[in-house]
């Protein structure tokens, strides 16, 4: 009998140690191991950039919550899309993107790839024909996010990954948005996933980390030798907190899914809002496909306010629960203009985010405390 996600969450790769019966992995705060002679690793291990226990324990962990059979930490979520990116593209090589990728992974691409001789192409990642319209003879890779970032539009994953595999292409899902407790995206056929592990994983806004996980040995491999080559890997401490973090998921996603819906229901009616981008919305355009690949809708929350860009930088400035910052996915509630914070990379480009919008990372408070907060900053 297999174990359900939450027991996963917390036993998985974190047996007690067989030395103390520490019920927690400990921190190996080392940088080398003792060996027994010349290449004698008497415990697989050699050096900590190549491999440490504690980061073992998290990679077994994340691996097993996206049902994956190997999973890489890294030390931020966009060096775990670099890597990801390097192990799949080389020079010449064409990647499709979401129109609305976040901003993050479109400044990697547009100004960091793009001066190494790699393509690309946004499309819609709600639109399955668009995708396998935006593939090349030289597409290598389709990235796709769902839900994305800032807008929160929906992408079949199961649909794209057959559009994908019949090109012969890998396909990566960056689920940092829904995180493994809601959504499986290697289940639906994708080749691999990423994770900005500093979001819902970790979930305190307290490490920052990345992760990707693949049942693909050949990508796997290549992940591996990236990991140890190029070092952008979590120290034990990181991976130890993100652990800690991962433990919670379960009951931490349930509640930001709850209190989301909450807010969504005092946002819709509001006449100081133009439009609310929630997939738990019957009228989100993505709503079927994200109930029928979702578990539950998330704590991602964005909308548009009627009287334009001062008006939602002003709602911004006078939330007193929601904090003004970037990032997403603690246990405390984010609020922040995408415009000119996370996405204000894309200005200019086909990515650009409305300069109107307002994103929202609900946390675990108590739902009726949000929902004023908000209501008191919209006026």
């Amino acid at each position: 009998m297999s174990d359900g996600f939450a027991t996963r969450a917390i036993h998985a790769g974190q047996e007690a140690d067989p030395t103390t019966g520490s019920v927690i992995v400990p921190i190996h705060a080392t940088s080398t191991y003792a060996q027994d002679g010349v290449g004698g690793m008497r415990s697989g291990y050699e050096y900590s950039r190549t491999g440490n226990p504690t980061r073992t324990a998290l990679e077994e962990c994340l691996a097993a919550l996206e049902g994956g059979r190997y999973g890489r930490a890294y030390a931020s979520g966009m060096a775990a899309t670099d890597a990801v990116l390097r192990a799949t593209l080389r020079p010449g090589d064409h990647l499709v993107i979401p129109d609305d990728a976040y901003g993050g992974t479109f400044r990697l691409i547009d100004k960091v790839l793009t001066g190494w001789g790699i393509s690309y192409t946004p499309a819609q990642v709600s639109d399955v024909d668009a995708v396998k319209a935006a593939i090349q003879d030289n597409t290598k890779l389709v990235w796709v996010e769902t839900p994305t970032n800032p807008l929160l539009n929906i992408g079949d994953i199961a649909a794209l990954a057959q559009v994908a595999s019949e090109a012969g292409l890998k396909m990566v899902v960056d689920n940092t948005f829904a995180s493994p407790a809601l959504q499986q995206p290697l289940e639906l056929g994708a080749t691999a996933v990423v994770h900005s592990t500093t979001k819902y994983l970790g979930g305190h806004s307290d490490v920052v980390g990345g992760a990707v996980v693949t049942s693909d040995d050949e990508l796997a491999e290549q992940l591996a030798f990236l990991q140890n080559g190029a070092g952008a890997v979590p120290g034990p401490f990181d991976a130890f907190l993100t652990m800690r973090g991962i433990k919670t998921l379960a009951v931490r996603m349930e509640r930001h899914s709850k209190n989301a819906e909450r807010i969504v229901a005092a946002l819709t009616d509001h006449p100081k809002v133009a439009k609310v981008y929630y997939p738990g919305l019957p009228e989100h355009p993505g709503h079927e496909v994200a109930a029928k690949q979702m578990k539950l809708f998330g704590g991602m929350v964005a909308f548009t306010h009627v009287d334009g860009e001062q008006a939602a930088l002003d709602v911004c400035a006078k939330t007193r629960l929601f904090t003004l910052a970037e990032s997403l996915g603690g246990v405390e509630s984010l609020i922040e203009h995408p415009g000119r914070m996370t996405h204000a990379s894309t200005a200019g480009s086909m990515l650009q985010v409305p300069a109107d919008l307002v994103r929202l990372s609900v946390g675990i408070e108590e739902a009726e405390d949000l929902v004023e907060d908000l209501l008191q900053a919209l006026g």
